[in-house]
């Protein structure tokens, strides 16, 4: 497994870095690890190694890690990303980028080990997918793209980032073929917690600038989820 560490503060990568190996040889996980002193050599190595876990600074001079990682995303790189910073106020660009977690500064070992023992969890476990059906035959339909999943009569419509795909499936058959990122928000509505951009009482307002209806007092236990997964 490799792990990138980018950090303009070279006393801050040999710290973390020797956390990593630490880690690994308690955890029986083979891992590689590279450096890179800036956002900007980070992107200019990728092609030639991508990062299983990207271990990211955000204030550096020139492109910040949230740039970084927001540039990452445009190329649906699914590096599992863990942002390492002094202060928390960042927090809504991290789950804007889907970071894995935030760990403040100083890092500690504990701390960092589970953040780890998390990400590879999530690298272990293959995306899953549904069939849909597309173009008088069936594609897989990898999770991650799916906004929302609408109940309409004896249908449900799945409305994602490509287009929409009308099943003639139960909403509540759907729900057991989907990861914990996804939460029953309505009788009739499933949303993808990923796709979360906003909430009021009344609604989720998704990346997108779709608005999906949610049960009365549904908001607290969306955020909630929200926090516990990301």
């Amino acid at each position: 497994m490799l792990i990138s560490l980018c950090d303009d503060n070279a006393s801050e990568r040999a710290y973390i870095k020797s956390l990593v190996l630490d880690w690994s040889l308690r955890s029986g996980a083979g891992v590689s690890v590279l450096e890179y002193p800036s956002a900007e050599a980070l992107l200019f190595d990728y092609a030639d190694h991508c990062p299983d876990i990207l271990l990211l600074d955000i204030e550096m001079p020139g492109m910040n890690g949230v740039e970084l990682a927001k540039s990452l995303r445009a190329r649906a790189e699914a590096v599992q990303i863990v942002f390492i910073t002094g202060y928390s106020d960042f927090l809504s660009e991290g789950y804007e980028v889907e970071a894995l977690h935030y760990l403040l500064k100083p890092v500690t070992a504990r701390k960092l080990g589970e953040v780890l023992d998390r990400a590879v969890v999530k690298i272990s476990r293959a995306e899953k997918k549904i069939l849909v059906p597309f173009d008088g035959g069936e594609i897989a339909l990898p999770l991650h793209e799916i906004r929302f999943i609408e109940a309409q009569r004896q249908y449900s419509v799945i409305h994602a980032v490509f287009g929409e795909y009308r099943l003639k499936t139960p909403i509540s058959e759907l729900e057991t073929r989907l990861d914990e990122y996804f939460l029953r928000v309505q009788r009739s509505f499933i949303v993808n917690l990923r796709e979360v951009l906003r909430i009021n009482r009344a609604e989720v307002i998704l990346k997108s600038g779709e608005a999906v209806p949610i049960s009365r007092g549904m908001g607290k236990t969306v955020g909630k989820r929200i926090i516990e997964l990301f």
